[in-house]
């Protein structure tokens, strides 16, 4: 016992005091996009033409418009780009409540809205949310656990993943849901418990990411379940599924 005690000294305190303080991230850290509004080659489509999730398109203006809903941040477009108007931030908070949030065409950008009161009533100290991986390669799902851990210590906002969806009081859905999950995802939602909130986790349950119009997937939760937030990336890190957390809660 003496032995865990002193070990537990020397470690001290490992939970970083976020959102009071901006979290430190790596250099090589690939954050939210941003898109200068003048100075796009007539005709160039070389952004377009590199993405590897056909997540980049032409705006009516005439400048690139990028998906975040599909974007897998690999950064391909803002090195094809000769005039230079694509460059990625260190920005980590992109969660958003609507689609239509996540289409970036300058560099300003509309992060996620709270719930409404009578929901963040119910949730707003606690919310329990069953994870459910329709079809993903485990990256999101991976970035979703290490929240756990105690440099992170999601408990600590009394957000918990818990086992069953009678128990919980919304989804965090991973992956393109692939025909096999269709049906598992549907039976999770319609088990929840009302009110229910959904969370879109990735560019795959956003959109079907690389995997988007393969037979076998279903481009994402939108057109099956109604979804209250969004978070993108590929996968998205930690502190952005968070940051996307504590805005749905109204904590940030």
């Amino acid at each position: 016992m003496f032995n865990i005690l002193r070990a537990r000294l020397h470690q001290q305190y490992r939970t970083y005091p976020f959102p009071e303080k901006a979290p430190v991230l790596s250099p090589r850290y690939t954050g939210r996009p941003q898109i200068k509004t003048s100075g796009c080659v007539a005709d160039c489509t070389a952004c377009a033409k590199v993405c590897p999730s056909g997540a980049i398109s032409r705006s009516s203006e005439g400048r690139p418009v990028i998906d975040l809903g599909r974007c897998l941040f690999c950064r391909a477009c803002e090195a094809a780009c000769p005039s230079g108007l694509i460059s990625f931030s260190k920005e980590f908070s992109m969660p958003a409540s609507r689609r239509e949030d996540l289409i970036v065409n300058s560099e300003s950008f509309n992060t996620a809205r709270a719930l409404p009161e009578e929901f963040r009533k119910l949730f707003g100290r606690s919310l329990k949310l069953r994870q459910v991986s329709a079809g993903g390669c485990n990256a999101c799902e991976a970035d979703c656990n290490v929240l756990t851990t105690p440099a992170f210590d999601l408990g600590r906002f009394g957000i918990q993943f818990v086992a069953s969806p009678r128990h919980a009081d919304g989804l965090l859905v991973t992956g393109p849901v692939t025909q096999n999950m269709k049906l598992a995802l549907l039976k999770s939602y319609d088990a929840l418990p009302s009110p229910k909130i959904v969370i879109a986790t990735g560019a795959c349950a956003i959109s079907g990411g690389i995997f988007r119009d393969n037979a076998e997937v279903n481009n994402g939760i939108g057109d099956i379940i109604p979804v209250d937030l969004y978070i993108p990336g590929c996968p998205p890190n930690p502190w952005t599924i968070l940051d996307g957390m504590l805005r749905l809660m109204g904590r940030i």
